[in-house]
């Protein structure tokens, strides 16, 4: 595939069902198999109140913009309150998490690098 140009809501989410996870819905807004992006994927993560996802780690980096709503980014044993306009680096193979803390959605784009 080539260019893209189209709204967010006409790309399906898809419920995390990664242990540990809990009312988080993503969407693969860009990425290697749908859009031949050979270097980065954009997801658009949607997390319900009280909801968050895994514990976890992996090799890669992820870049992060907070759209909207409260919550809390939890890495390498810091916690960061997060809200509209904040942005997050998550180091490769540190441990962490998001939380949704407030009284609507949580929504922030993530980016990870093809490795």
């Amino acid at each position: 595939m080539g260019f893209k140009a189209i709204h967010y809501k006409q790309i399906s989410s898809n419920e995390v069902k990664e242990v540990g996870a809990e009312g988080v819905l993503v969407r693969w807004l860009i990425n290697k198999e749908n859009d031949s992006a050979e270097n980065f994927a954009m997801r658009l993560f949607e997390i319900v109140p009280g909801g968050h996802t895994p514990e976890h780690s992996h090799d890669w980096e992820h870049e992060v913009y907070v759209l909207e709503g409260d919550g809390i980014v939890f890495c390498d044993g810091s916690e960061k309150q997060l809200r509209s306009g904040y942005v997050v680096f998550v180091p490769p193979n540190a441990v962490h998490y998001f939380r949704n803390i407030g009284k609507g959605t949580l929504r922030f784009l993530c980016l990870i690098p093809y490795i």
